[in-house]
């Protein structure tokens, strides 16, 4: 069994030994209970010195998280050769009452509607070969003045007198890369140069990777000003321009647009790549193209798939602002971007994201980054756990960690300790309540 004190050694330097212990005694009893993960739950399961007050202190305690999810990602869980992109999405808790800090109305995926609760963005690294994500730095969102006033609703106005056509006298070209950025990228950006002060050229990092919400200019130049290529997905009925070319290659043109992009007739000569499954067949197309929003031409890359049976058709639309990039990187790093939601799962379900009742500022930030720091905590220990028992998940590892607890408690009120074949199969049984894959005879007593 992994001594976890010893994994938060890395930590030292940014908090005290107080902190320490008392992160450690919580990030046993989290390991080990079952129930809901709240303050209460974490005392009960924390032994004779994890009171709930000594839990209150804790969780009032402002606690540099940020540094501490770098160096332990530095100690434990960066990987020489491997590629990392940096990805980011937002993720919505339910909450309910008016007590609890930056409570609001946020829309929930899940839900498929506005709910009450908290809101939170997440930047994680995402590893292109293992295939796993890491959170990184989380800030909650918190509704500006601005962003509840347009949510209410809006006193109709006399329609002015229409226009004639054509631009109207005096007015000029406007710089699209000159943008007003919203709260929401604003902060995205602070955490965005945050994380660099960090890393500080430790991880070469090229990519940022968001959902279609971000696939707007807007975004983009955000992205462009921290030195980072976009990758997102665009609505289905953009209305992409291919670029105008002269009949007369000698001749320059001031055109800009030429035709507009049909989804439905697609020029052979963007095709890559062409697939069969089942009776699906899908279209890979990729080309550089032009949107009127955007103030630079995209690599676009557009999947297509047929029902051979029925011969609907559907479409989607990735897009780089890195013009070299191959249509296979882009539409694989985007698939790795899914990797955050697991992340948000293994929080909410598992390390108290979702049940988590803490009021003040101080206390919602600590509860939320100890639900995603146990994440990556749980990517390492599961890590080594593998080797012993592949294809074990969270729940093999807290029912392990939870016998273990069993055979300590037991082992105290005995007489006398019991011969080392008796204790591996108390181990081994104990252990294997609640698991989901058989037990491995690897694993022992230490």
């Amino acid at each position: 069994m992994p001594d976890i004190l010893s994994l938060l050694q890395c930590l030292l330097p940014q908090i005290n030994a107080t902190t320490m212990r008392q992160l450690n005694q919580i990030i046993i009893a989290m390991l080990a209970m079952s129930g809901r993960v709240t303050m209460l739950g974490i005392a009960r399961w924390a032994g004779e010195h994890g009171s709930y007050r000594t839990m209150g202190r804790f969780f009032s305690t402002v606690i540099p998280w940020a540094t501490l999810f770098w160096l332990f990602f530095r100690k434990h869980l960066w990987r020489k050769n491997d590629v990392y992109l940096l990805a980011g999405d937002e993720v919505v808790v339910s909450k309910s009452g008016k007590q609890t800090y930056g409570v609001d109305r946020f829309f929930s995926s899940l839900a498929s509607k506005p709910i009450n609760g908290l809101s939170f963005f997440v930047l994680s690294l995402v590893s292109v070969e293992g295939r796993q994500s890491f959170p990184i730095g989380i800030e909650q969102l918190i509704k500006s003045d601005a962003q509840i006033n347009s949510t209410l609703p809006i006193k109709k106005v006399k329609a002015k007198e229409k226009r004639g056509r054509g631009r109207p006298k005096g007015s000029k070209n406007k710089n699209k890369t000159e943008v007003i950025l919203t709260s929401e990228l604003l902060l995205i950006k602070k955490m965005i140069n945050s994380l660099f002060e960090l890393v500080a050229n430790f991880i070469p990092l090229t990519y940022l990777v968001v959902d279609g919400h971000f696939g707007n200019n807007n975004a983009l130049q955000m992205a462009r000003q921290v030195n980072l290529h976009i990758i997102s997905k665009l609505r289905h009925d953009s209305a992409l321009y291919i670029p105008y070319e002269h009949p007369d290659s000698s001749k320059r043109s001031r055109r800009k647009y030429g035709d507009k992009l049909d989804y439905r007739n697609l020029p052979d000569k963007y095709l890559c790549k062409s697939t069969i499954d089942k009776n699906i067949q899908t279209y890979v197309y990729q080309t550089t193209l032009l949107h009127k929003e955007f103030a630079q031409a995209l690599n676009v890359v557009i999947l297509v798939k047929i029902n051979l049976d029925t011969h609907a058709h559907s479409h989607v639309i990735l897009f780089s602002s890195d013009l070299d990039l191959a249509f296979e990187k882009i539409i694989d790093y985007y698939k790795l971007r899914c990797q955050i939601e697991f992340n948000f799962r293994d929080a909410k379900q598992f390390w108290g994201l979702e049940y988590f009742m803490n009021l003040s500022q101080t206390a919602v930030t600590n509860a939320v980054n100890l639900a995603f720091f146990m994440v990556n905590l749980s990517h390492h220990l599961l890590a080594d756990f593998h080797k012993h028992n592949p294809g074990s998940g969270i729940i093999d590892l807290k029912a392990y960690y939870r016998g273990f607890r069993y055979v300590r408690e037991m082992l105290k009120i005995l007489p006398q300790k019991p011969e080392p074949i008796l204790l591996a199969q108390i181990f081994a049984k104990l252990t294997s309540l609640g698991r989901i894959h058989t037990v491995s005879t690897g694993i022992e007593p230490s």
